[in-house]
């Protein structure tokens, strides 16, 4: 670092703040030798990650115009927007920003360059004005997730200018192929160059230093020789590696990085089985652009902190982590478009980051460490369904299931011993039964089962499939609520409700109990069990546990339809839940940990998925379009604006909201879409669970008791399956200890021991139980009952 000669004052600037989620554009070279990502929105580059997908490195970068005298304009906030892509599906983008009254436009290209950890700009500036307008950059560091803290410097290499900036060993360097006029490094609110230029209008700070706080660099460009000039911003662990990583690109030319550049993702892209949609291209490049690189499989869930611009320091994440979740939707897209090579990382990622006991993190780092800490039990059995679906595609082979084994064994006795109630749903805010969680258990059990068998555990495999046909047995019992005000109002004779929070107890059970819902202040949240609706219920259907045309499933869509449905004119979408509280408030106001949920475009694609599911391909194919419509220059946002426009905020009914865009899991969701609509079947319908459920009468005649889940009752007629996670003698009765019986758990060498008890007495009127513990040698101490009813 050069001499402190000039040091700016106002340390340390305002606090920190990140940048729109409202993304225009996401750009990454697929050569391994570059480790930049950019994103791109309100005319402008923001988010810069370096040196993986998980690490944010600037807030953004964007010029400002004066005329020395009168005139100031700010590049993101003053002109209007054009976006193109140079081809379809391939990241490197035109844009055309044209200053509101007309007095000057800008015309950038921007990709990154294949063979350095460096973002090119090609910029054209054209002034159309009289007043010999300057022009000038303004660049935000956020090095390494942070704004604050960040080091700033004017130096040079090897005779070159350029701008420096350092935060927690990651350094860059921006230089500029014609000369910096003047160069400047302050702090943010107080010396940076937009309050010296919009005040001046013109640069009449040049401060040399800036330490250790939340700073901007600014350089003046010079026009004289040319108004066309190419802008590196290069990053390393030092600032000589960072500026011989802009001076090399530079010199290395930026058509030569455009053509390598642009024929590596025409390559990629060309490898895949196109379907219809008229963005799959760009949907399937969004997938592979959050794919990490040095961690092969691991895709974060979106380029982008949702409502971002309202965000600070305290919000490192944002999206940029890894949902296990999300990453199986976007192997699903990649099944989708027969790209093999890319869903076998995912799979090898999911297993290389599993947790010693079975699970996944709720979210995570890269690297697999974990960043939220809940515990959602959709996101242990949807890998082990992946797995499954991946084999059964021809995309791994037997001897990678051997090795993949010991780990998907792992994670069936987790759901085994766990399951199927799960302490955040999967919209990670509520504990209970929910119908997608227990779908998705049922079918990586199912899944599981397979791949058992495979491996010569025929018990287990059998043990898997006795569990996932009990917990199938359950779900209307447990979710499914009948005759109540609401049916009435709807015309229906029940449906399915979001959630039940209540261990063992019937859905018409329920009552009057009320929920306080997740993203609300005080008690408005609250709300009966039996009036929450939420689209999951079709969750059924996707996995392939119900019919299409299932009465209870037609019942609830009729509801769902009247209550979570919005129209637009693009077509229709749907809101997750009632009361929803993730998202803007009424007045377009950020959420800020409460707020009102919007309608989710990923919801869209599931309810087309319902319809392909029925056989209404015309339908299915309008859900399509509206997808379509959703989107801002192909990329698809989490959710969008369901109220009147709201200009001044960038809200536009129909239109992206400040939630997070892209969304990797909509864009997997589009894709499926789009070729479940033409193969005329839900591409990602495990067979398994369709031959057994739906094509096949399935009975159960047992029933569960556990110390987890110790049941009441059961039906006369079922036996008695008792499950423990201690090998035990089962000391039972079934004549009021007159007469009594021994029976050993049977290990399957996963931690779960169980015991199937059949009644003797066909008079009994209640199964009576207690334990040996065999590790311990001591006796359980009290005993246990289970009512037989009929």
């Amino acid at each position: 670092m050069e001499a402190n000669s000039n040091q700016a004052p106002g340390a340390p600037g305002t606090l920190p703040k990140w940048t729109s989620s409202s993304k225009s554009g996401v750009g990454k070279a697929l050569n391994g030798a570059s480790d930049v990502t950019f994103t791109l929105s309100h005319g402008i580059v923001n988010e810069i990650y370096y040196p993986r997908e998980d690490i944010a490195c600037i807030r953004d970068m964007g010029f400002l115009v004066a005329d020395g005298a009168a005139f100031f304009s700010e590049e993101k906030r003053d002109t209007s927007h054009q976006v193109d892509m140079i081809l379809p599906g391939v990241p490197a983008y035109t844009l055309t920003n044209e200053q509101k009254d007309s007095k000057y436009q800008i015309i950038k290209e921007i990709i990154a360059d294949p063979l350095r950890d460096t973002v090119l700009q090609k910029i054209t500036f054209n002034d159309k004005s009289e007043q010999d307008l300057k022009l000038f950059i303004l660049l935000a560091p956020h090095l390494n997730n942070q704004g604050s803290a960040n080091t700033g410097w004017i130096g040079n290499y090897k005779g070159v200018p350029m701008l420096f900036a350092e935060g927690e060993g990651i350094t860059m360097a921006l230089a500029c192929s014609t000369n910096f006029l003047k160069r400047s490094v302050g702090y943010v609110g107080v010396s940076d160059g937009w309050i010296d230029i919009s005040q001046h209008k013109a640069m009449n700070w040049e401060y040399e230093h800036a330490d250790a706080g939340n700073i901007a660099l600014t350089g003046e460009i010079d026009l004289g020789s040319s108004t066309e000039f190419i802008l590196a911003l290069s990053f390393g662990k030092t600032q000589e590696e960072a500026a011989q990583q802009a001076r090399a690109s530079l010199l290395a030319g930026f058509e030569t990085a455009k053509n390598l550049y642009v024929a590596e993702w025409s390559n990629w892209q060309n490898t895949l089985t196109k379907i219809p949609g008229k963005d799959f291209e760009i949907s399937a490049m969004v997938l592979r652009m959050h794919e990490a690189k040095k961690y092969p499989g691991g895709i974060i869930a979106s380029l982008s902190i949702p409502w971002g611009d309202y965000k600070g320091d305290g919000e490192q994440s944002g999206y940029h982590v890894v949902w296990p979740r999300d990453l199986v939707e976007s192997s699903g897209g990649f099944r989708a478009l027969d790209a093999k090579e890319d869903a076998a990382r995912i799979v090898n990622y999911l297993m290389a980051t599993q947790n010693e006991d079975g699970s996944w993190p709720q979210n995570m780092w890269l690297q697999g460490t974990p960043n939220w800490t809940g515990l959602q039990m959709d996101q242990i059995a949807l890998p082990v369904l992946e797995v499954y679906q991946c084999f059964a595609d021809g995309i791994i082979d037997k001897p990678k299931v051997f090795i993949y084994w010991p780990l998907i064994k792992k994670s069936l006795a987790f759901i085994l011993a766990n399951g199927p109630f799960t302490n955040q749903d999967r919209w990670e805010e509520e504990q209970g039964y929910t119908q997608f969680t227990m779908a998705a258990q049922i079918a990586g059990l199912l899944a599981g089962a397979e791949l058992a068998a495979i491996n010569d555990e025929q018990e287990l495999a059998e043990f898997c499939r006795e569990t996932a046909d009990y917990w199938n047995a359950s779900i209307e019992e447990l979710t499914y609520i009948q005759h109540t005000e609401m049916a009435n109002f709807y015309d229906v004779d029940g449906y399915y409700i979001r959630i039940n929070t209540f261990h063992n107890t019937p859905a018409n059970r329920l009552g009057d109990a009320t929920i306080n819902l997740k993203n609300h202040t005080g008690n408005e949240g609250d709300i009966k069990l039996t009036d929450l609706i939420s689209i999951d219920a079709l969750a059924l259907v996707r996995f392939g546990l119900r019919a299409a045309d299932d009465i209870k499933i037609t019942n609830t869509l009729k509801v769902i339809d009247k209550i979570l449905k919005l129209d637009t004119p693009y077509g229709p979408c749907w809101h997750r839940y009632s009361k929803d509280g993730y998202g803007e408030h009424d007045q377009g106001e950020p959420f800020d940990g409460s707020g009102i949920g919007r309608a989710w475009p990923l919801l869209t694609g599931e309810r087309g998925h319902y319809e392909v599911a029925a056989g209404n391909y015309e339908e299915a194919n309008k859900l399509i379009s509206a997808m379509d419509g959703f989107m801002n220059f192909g990329l698809l946002p989490e959710q969008i604006w369901d109220q009147p426009d709201i200009p001044e905020k960038g809200l536009y009914f129909g239109k992206h909201s400040g939630s997070g865009m892209p969304l990797t899991w909509a864009h997997s969701e589009y894709l499926k879409l789009c070729a479940s609509v033409a193969n005329k079947k839900v591409i990602d319908m495990p067979l398994l669970t369709q031959d057994r459920y739906i094509k096949a009468t399935n009975t159960v005649n047992f029933k569960i008791w556990s110390f987890d889940n110790p049941i009441q009752q059961i039906s006369k007629g079922k036996f008695l399956r008792i499950q423990s996670k201690a090998p035990c003698l089962v000391v039972w009765s079934d004549y009021n200890w007159e007469t009594d019986y021994n029976i050993e758990t049977e290990d399957y060498g996963i931690g779960i021991y169980k015991a199937d008890l059949h009644l003797k007495n066909k008079n009994a009127s209640s199964f009576e139980f207690t334990f040996y513990w065999k590790n311990s040698d001591t006796w359980e101490g009290k005993n246990y009952s289970v009512k037989i009813i009929a």
